[in-house]
């Protein structure tokens, strides 16, 4: 069996085709990075007119470069929480539509779930059970996972997400956007601990994340007490890079930790980490050497897998093993994430 699947979440249109088996025929993803960097971030209204223009044509090429038409295609997967409310209308709206054309089922998927699938894609074998780490533009979450389709919320960020903190500060800092690439770039020449930056809630027992201190603490290293305009301050080259550096390794110290303790505190030692922030180098070698360090079985999504894509849409299959099905009544809920 081969499924189409589709991803509209965010600012990014993709589709993929799959095969039972999680073979990838298939996978285009459009960014829209171009249209919000000049915005420093991911603009609602106009990720979800963006997705109107490309979403028929992104699943068309992956039909094509499947080298299939629709009435191959066994079963449309869409995702349909969490995410930007107009974004995933737009999906789930042509998921929809090509259900009802071609008379073929509908599966909603959950995207954070489908954040950590990505890495049972690449495993030889089951990553499950394990605790979820999703990090992402939007998201910073730990689940239990004792199987795919129905894992309990362990805690999360109480304000802003750790990819959204690199965003700001990467803007802060004159580094462009998207903020994740372009910090690690600069931190690569930087000193660590030239800064000294809060690591919220990390000798705390909950299993929560806080970046906006941090933020409101790189905002002060730039420009000191008070209301200061961001723009009449120049800093040096070696400044940028120090603290985009000593920024970078608060934020990684903190997942880490958290990390740690929710393996802790379920008792698993196997760790799957999904999202954008996934891709981030010192996180993925921090978190290596201390999983190794406590023979903790460690999974990271495949570099291509981790931002927005459809490929990880591939846990439908885990749903079409048990029947289920979604009706075309299916709706979008973009707050949802604790299920």
């Amino acid at each position: 069996m081969k499924i189409l699947t589709i991803e509209t979440t965010c600012d990014e249109t993709a589709a993929a085709v799959v095969a039972e088996d999680l073979t990838v025929l298939s996978s285009i993803v459009a960014s829209q990075d171009d249209l919000h960097r000049r915005f420093a971030g991911v603009v609602p209204e106009i990720a979800a007119r963006a997705h109107v223009q490309r979403i028929l044509p992104v699943i068309d090429e992956t039909l094509k470069k499947a080298d299939l038409t629709l009435s191959d295609i066994g079963a449309i997967a869409v995702a349909y929480t969490p995410g930007l409310a107009g974004s995933l209308l737009v999906g789930v709206a042509a998921a929809k539509s090509l259900c009802l054309a071609a008379d073929i089922p509908l599966i909603g998927i959950n995207h954070l779930h489908a954040h950590v699938f990505a890495c049972q894609i690449a495993a030889n074998t089951s990553v499950y059970p394990c605790v979820g780490m999703i990090v992402s533009g939007g998201h910073t979450h730990l689940y239990h996972f004792p199987d795919a389709l129905s894992p309990v919320y362990l805690g999360g960020t109480i304000d802003d997400a750790a990819g959204e903190a690199f965003d700001k500060v990467a803007s802060m800092l004159g580094l462009g956007y998207p903020g994740g690439p372009a910090i690690s770039k600069a931190a690569l020449n930087g000193d660590s601990s030239a800064y000294k930056f809060p690591r919220s809630f990390i000798r705390d027992e909950r299993l929560d994340f806080s970046f906006s201190g941090l933020k409101t603490a790189v905002r002060y290293a730039i420009t000191g007490p008070g209301n200061v305009d961001l723009s009449t301050i120049e800093l040096s080259p070696q400044q940028i890079v120090d603290l985009a550096a000593s920024f970078q390794q608060a934020v990684v110290d903190c997942l880490v930790a958290k990390a740690v303790q929710a393996l802790e505190k379920t008792g698993l030692n196997r760790l799957c980490v999904g999202g954008g922030v996934a891709a981030n180098q010192l996180f993925r070698r921090q978190l290596t050497e201390t999983c190794a360090q406590k023979n903790v079985l460690l999974y990271f999504a495949p570099l291509e897998y981790c931002t927005d894509n459809a490929v990880m849409g591939a846990i439908a299959f885990e749903r079409i093993k048990l029947n289920l099905f979604d009706s075309l009544d299916l709706d979008i809920e973009p707050g949802l994430v604790r299920a």
